[in-house]
């Protein structure tokens, strides 16, 4: 089949359907009838000779050839969008665009609030959307279109992917105001003989902080292990737990700081995009804002 055969408003409405999962909300979402978009999957069944989608009590769900394909569909109507908008230029004060980010809950307590304060002052009507995308996720969806930008620890690579790194941050160790054991400074004696929180999305694994350990011929007692950052604080403030953390966080928080005894590599954030995305004004705009937002911590 000729791409010049074809007429690629289908490939949109594949998308929809994909991402919808039923004909009525998909005629909805492109404001179409839903003869119309049940005539456009037709015309696709005939393109790729086979159904695509297979009505069953959940809706309409993707053949093995349609699963196949959407990541290249999706990529392809990035790059056609990101040509046809090549020279429009991108204004801040008048778009209502909305940036799709992935970044875990500690960057995003950290670059949000400059970030967000910026946007304020600017009268910005710009929006975002904030959530976690696997690192196995990641390339895709950045390719896809569904995905504006990704902030995560420089260990993923992909020729697809652009890269740039954002901010290096040194770990401290923190405890409660009047901790009964540790003062101003701490042994690594200190340190081991300690319980600690552990914050991790893993549900088990050893961190980086007992890789570290582990390589001197040593290891720790974690009391608790939690999934969130904002969860550890409190529990630090409550209790002799131990809690070791980016230097740039433990600022802000009312605990006790202590310099670690130990050397520990430092937290380094690399901000990806896709390369179709590289010249692409809103996105390039926002880069900077990020950029930016990483360099007031």
């Amino acid at each position: 089949m000729r791409l010049d055969r074809v007429d690629l408003n289908l490939f949109v409405m594949f998308d929809v359907i994909y991402s919808e999962r039923n004909l009525t909300r998909a005629a909805e979402v492109l404001n179409l009838t839903q003869p119309a978009v049940s005539n456009a999957l037709n015309r696709l069944r005939d393109v790729f000779d086979d159904e695509l989608f297979v009505r069953n009590p959940r809706g309409m769900e993707p053949t093995p050839v349609a699963d196949n394909i959407i990541a290249q569909v999706r990529e392809a109507l990035t790059l056609l969008n990101f040509s046809l908008n090549e020279g429009a230029v991108f204004d801040p004060l008048r778009t209502e665009k909305t940036f799709n980010l992935s970044m875990n809950d500690l960057s995003e307590f950290m670059l949000l609030p400059p970030l967000l304060e910026e946007l304020t002052q600017q009268s910005s009507q710009i929006k975002t959307r904030c959530y976690y995308v696997s690192r196995d996720e990641l390339v895709k969806d950045l390719a896809s279109g569904q995905l504006d930008l990704a902030i995560d620890a420089p260990l993923v690579n992909s020729p697809n992917l652009m890269q740039v790194p954002l901010s290096s941050e040194d770990y401290v160790c923190v405890v409660r105001e009047n901790h009964p054991e540790v003062k101003k400074k701490i042994s690594i004696e200190q340190y081991i003989a300690l319980d600690h929180v552990h914050v991790s999305s893993r549900r088990s694994g050893a961190g980086h902080v007992d890789i570290a350990l582990q390589r001197m011929g040593l290891s720790r007692s974690i009391a608790v292990r939690v999934q969130h950052y904002m969860v550890a604080p409190r529990i630090i403030e409550h209790t002799d737990l131990a809690w070791t953390l980016p230097r740039a966080l433990a600022r802000r928080l009312n605990l006790k700081i202590v310099e670690l005894p130990f050397e520990l590599a430092t937290l380094d954030w690399h901000l990806y995009w896709h390369k179709s995305a590289d010249n692409d004004q809103a996105n390039r705009w926002m880069r900077e804002r990020l950029m930016a937002a990483a360099s007031q911590q």
